[in-house]
């Protein structure tokens, strides 16, 4: 299996499998000098970390991390990167493979156990693999070292959409994200989606949903002009997480119903003698290089196909049949991509910050 490895000059090569001793990734590009502990990078695990409510899967993983190279003590005592690959591993410790004996043989209808098996020949079928969504856990460790590359810019991510269910904008605040399951900015939404997705959950069935990625602070110029568009980075990033089936910047789809007037954010002067743009219809980035502005990013995560209806299907030798997915699974991935999608804006974000400040030395703005 090849590409593994995700970013240019702030890259990550990550591996392991659900089902396997371990999980792990290798982070190579970081600047040295930056103070990083194993403290640090759980904080960020431990928003993904399933089975904390009845709403994401009851796998019971810890998901301690350990940092095995990399970092070096410095002249005063404080562990930093040194510049050199840093590696981290997370020990896999609550994995029931059999739960999926029944699947080693039949392909689950939505899931990727038909690709994997016409591309290979072979598959892991315990939890999915190498396709399992255990893998992101090493996105949100790398993508927490990312935001130490990042300095003033900050990310906010959020579930805005739970199924047919959308947030109240006029309520939208990002520091109430935490304080609830869903990841949810709109505190006003919540009662109304627990009730929503415990009938999903208590029906065996699974739900969709939309996250929302904003970064704040980000400057004028990351990019490039063709090959290497900011949005075009962030696409890829986001549509590489498991169970993703579309992307948008800003406006996103809806800016084919605006006109041109309605959709260009026309410029003036700030207070502080800066541009000001007056609107945010193209989500920060303009012609592939951000404006200054928030970076805004959506993107839709499809209802998880474990479920306990039967399905059709075949199995390896070719003969109609019928499935149902036991074991303990998430009634809507969503809510966990919320980290996910934060760790893939930094990861994006540090990337073209490295390649930016080669090219073009610091930033002004």
């Amino acid at each position: 299996m090849s590409h593994n490895t995700f970013g240019h000059l702030f890259r990550v090569t990550t591996w392991g499998e659900s089902h396997g001793p371990a999980i792990g990734c290798v982070v190579d590009g970081c600047p040295p000098g930056i103070p990083l502990t194993a403290d640090e990078v759980q904080l960020e695990l431990n928003r993904r970390r399933p089975g904390q409510s009845r709403f994401t899967t009851q796998r019971r993983e810890p998901d301690s991390v350990e940092i095995l190279s990399g970092v070096f003590e410095d002249a005063n005592g404080q562990q930093v990167t040194t510049g050199t690959p840093i590696a981290l591993v997370i020990r896999n410790v609550d994995h029931r493979s059999k739960d999926y004996g029944d699947i080693a043989q039949k392909f689950r209808p939505g899931h990727a156990d038909f690709t994997y098996e016409a591309k290979y020949g072979i598959r892991d079928y315990r939890g999915g693999g190498r396709s399992s969504a255990r893998e992101t856990a090493m996105r949100v460790a790398a993508g927490a070292i990312a935001r130490k590359v990042l300095g003033r810019i900050t990310i906010h991510a959020g579930l805005v959409q739970l199924g047919p269910h959308h947030i109240d904008r006029n309520r939208l605040d990002w520091s109430t994200v935490d304080a609830n399951p869903f990841f949810c900015p709109d505190p006003g939404s919540v009662q109304g989606w627990s009730d929503y997705l415990d009938g999903i959950r208590k029906d065996g069935s699974s739900v969709g949903a939309v996250v929302e990625v904003v970064a704040i602070g980000a400057p004028a110029g990351l990019g490039a002009p063709l090959y290497a568009k900011l949005d075009q980075d962030l696409a890829s990033a986001m549509m590489s997480i498991n169970a993703v089936k579309g992307v948008e910047i800003g406006e996103g789809i809806a800016a084919a119903a605006l006109t041109g007037e309605d959709n260009a954010d026309e410029i003036r002067i700030g207070a502080d003698g800066k541009p000001l743009f007056v609107s945010n219809h193209a989500g920060g980035i303009l012609g592939g290089l951000s404006t200054g502005q928030p970076v805004v990013c959506r993107f839709a995560v499809k209802p998880t196909s474990s479920i306990l209806t039967p399905r059709r299907t075949i199995d390896r030798d070719g003969n109609e049949t019928e499935i149902v997915t036991k074991g303990r699974h998430d009634p809507c991935v969503g809510i966990r991509a919320v980290p996910v999608g934060e760790a893939m804006m930094a990861l994006v974000l540090a990337d073209q910050l490295l390649r930016h400040r080669a090219q073009c030395g610091e930033t002004q703005s």
